[in-house]
């Protein structure tokens, strides 16, 4: 594993947003959800999301998540992603979602 230092890391900006809406997303390679997200003063953005082995669309909205608000777009399919939702497989590698303990504002940055 390479190091990185503490100036790499700020680089990162990992945020949470509170899921407003999630859809199917039929024309993904994998079963997938297009998320739409309410990061605060960084806006409402939408992402892929492979999760669909652990979540339904009903418990994902209002339910908050982490992503990486930084990347560039992705073109996924017919879609452009416009952040990357961060989790952790599963011993069966199924995602299961990077989340926070207790509520904080849209937007706020893991530090």
């Amino acid at each position: 594993m390479e190091t990185i230092t503490w100036h790499d890391f700020e680089k990162v900006e990992l945020r949470v947003g509170t899921v407003l809406e999630a859809i199917d997303f039929p024309e993904a390679r994998k079963p997938a959800f297009k998320v739409r997200v309410d990061f605060g003063e960084h806006g409402i953005r939408w992402s892929s999301a492979q999760i669909t082995k652990h979540y339904t669309k009903d418990q994902l909205v209002g339910r908050q998540i982490v992503g990486v608000t930084n990347f560039p777009k992705k073109q996924i399919a017919n879609f452009m992603s416009e952040f990357l939702v961060t989790g952790f497989a599963d011993e069966n590698g199924d995602i299961v979602l990077t989340a926070v303990e207790k509520p904080v504002p849209n937007g706020s940055k893991l530090i």
